[in-house]
């Protein structure tokens, strides 16, 4: 049996207290009423105001500068225009003054009317655009409502703090779900060389429960108006009468409104946590029984329920990711999550057997297993940036405007942590566990596994902070207060379940062959 340790447990409690204070930091500091955020604009804007104010000048006289010379080539034309005529009507001259001079002169009075009133055209044309761009000039002038600016900052501001808690509360609840998809896996397929390793990730899903109500609390806050992260769930967005009004927002409310979304949410978390608790209570069965009765129900269960959740999986991507981009939609979206969750799922397997190793636990688990578990964190990690780069390359080779905004934003505004994440979640991985030594050695796993979880929650924080708080974001006191919270909750409960039975699943039918796995 584990003991859990006071330090550790300490350590978490520790992690979570600075947690709460920096959460709770996060949203006192947010800006309350839009005079805040007034003054805070006004403060930037006397910063920056000076350069501005050049980059303002410079437009002007480039704007001038084009304008003169759009200009300028049809004054070179009605010169050019007016000599060939005058050519023409010289050359006509001298030839009719032979046959017939007053023909001749009809038809130079014909040439000069014709040019008088070519030109009187062209003088209404340049009157009539110039009247066309001062009118757009004039419009545009009007758009601009710094109430309106002003209103869009603060409610970006104030998310800020709710979408850090969301990031990371998030993250830790779909990494547990990841460790219960991949034990699925493992037992509906019945390897040979993971049983050993079965209670190590019923330990890390026992952070699933705890995880999902957190979880759904903060969506049933985001339906009551707490916050605006979710821009459909904003009030007037599908009446046509409001001037929130969205078209595209009210085509989908079908589909996307609270009753709905949150039922879905309840449906998803509630049988994810019941096959959960099922399979754990028959795995502790089997460990009483005589026979495998209990080890063939589960197997069975799973099966069902690898299909359910295949299916929930897509949705909840949609439903709690891709909703923040209503406008935007890819149907890769739900691979590209799961690949997301599950390598940093099997990342933390491998990261607490390695710990439980070294305190002397998991007597069974060899340099083969972890092996194999690093062979999972190197072909995930490559086969999420095969989604990546596929989700990527066709929608921005397209270059169609609703779907290319969505990287066009995350480029521009986010361009550290955009690239940031393919080099963290793959770049560093693939160098580092490509070599089959390597995967053998538990600090160099530890090292590739605690960058390839940090990168997937700078990609999470990707997915979803355009959508809440769009240029206004930074990692500060709420992103990491958030991750430190949910860090320690996560090493509590995980640590806890893992004390409260043994750490080898003995009357799994294949453990004999998981004790002697060996290549």
């Amino acid at each position: 049996m584990y003991t859990f340790s006071s330090k550790l447990k300490t350590f978490s409690f520790i992690l979570m207290a600075v947690g709460i204070l920096g959460i709770g930091y996060g949203f006192l500091n947010a800006p309350k009423n839009i005079e805040d955020v007034e003054t805070l604009l006004k403060k930037e804007a006397s910063e920056h105001g000076g350069g501005h104010g050049e980059a303002a000048a410079a437009n002007h006289e480039e704007s001038a500068e084009a304008t003169h010379h759009e200009e300028k080539p049809e004054v070179v034309h009605h010169e050019e225009a007016k000599d060939a005529h005058v050519e023409v009507a010289v050359n006509a001259d001298s030839v009719i003054a032979h046959k017939d001079s007053v023909v001749a002169k009809e038809e130079v009075a014909n040439e000069v009317k014709t040019e008088e009133a070519h030109e009187s055209t062209v003088a209404e044309a340049n009157v009539a655009k110039h009247e066309i761009k001062d009118q757009k000039h004039e419009e545009v002038s009007h758009e601009h409502d710094p109430k309106a600016h002003a209103e869009h900052v603060l409610h970006q501001l104030q998310n800020k703090p709710w979408s850090a808690l969301y990031v990371a509360c998030i993250f830790f609840l779909l990494l547990s779900m990841g460790v219960l998809a991949f034990y699925a896996i493992q037992h509906v397929a019945q390897a040979g060389w993971s049983p050993v390793l079965f209670r190590v990730m019923q330990g890390i899903t026992a952070y699933l429960p705890v995880g999902s109500l957190i979880f759904f609390v903060i969506l049933i806050l985001c339906g009551l108006h707490f916050n605006h992260i979710f821009v459909w769930l904003g009030e007037g967005v599908t009446d046509p009468k409001s001037e929130h009004y969205d078209a595209i927002i009210a085509g989908k409310s079908g589909y996307l409104n609270f009753p709905f979304w949150i039922a879905r949410a309840a449906v998803f978390l509630g049988g994810w946590n019941l096959y959960r608790y099922i399979t754990r209570k028959n795995c502790l069965a089997q460990d009483e029984a005589n026979d495998d009765l209990n080890y063939k129900k589960n197997f069975k269960q799973t099966a069902g329920f690898l299909v359910f959740f295949i299916v929930s999986e897509s949705i909840m991507s949609w439903d709690w990711i891709m909703s923040f981009d209503p406008h935007w939609f890819s149907t890769l979206f739900g691979w590209y999550v799961f690949a997301s969750f599950f390598v940093s799922g099997i990342t933390t397997i491998a990261l607490v057997t390695i710990y439980l190793k070294s305190k002397g636990y998991l007597e069974f688990v060899n340099t083969s297993h972890i092996h194999d578990l690093a062979k999972f964190m190197f072909g995930i990690s490559i086969f999420w940036t095969y989604l990546w780069f596929s989700q990527f390359m066709l929608i921005w080779y397209a270059n169609i405007p609703e779907e290319v905004t969505y990287f066009i934003t995350r480029i521009q505004l986010y361009n550290l942590p955009f690239f940031g994440a393919v080099v963290m979640n793959f770049v560093f991985p693939v160098l580092i566990l490509v070599n089959t030594d390597f995967k053998r050695l538990n600090w160099v796993i530890v090292m590739a596994g605690i960058v390839i979880l940090l990168g997937h929650y700078v990609d999470f924080f990707n997915m979803i902070m355009p959508g809440t708080v769009g240029d206004r974001w930074f990692i500060g006191v709420s992103e990491i207060a958030s991750i430190l919270f949910f860090l320690g909750l996560f090493i509590f409960v995980v640590f806890t379940a893992l004390s409260k039975s043994p750490l080898l699943a003995k009357r799994n039918p294949f453990i004999e062959e998981s004790k002697h796995f060996h290549y």
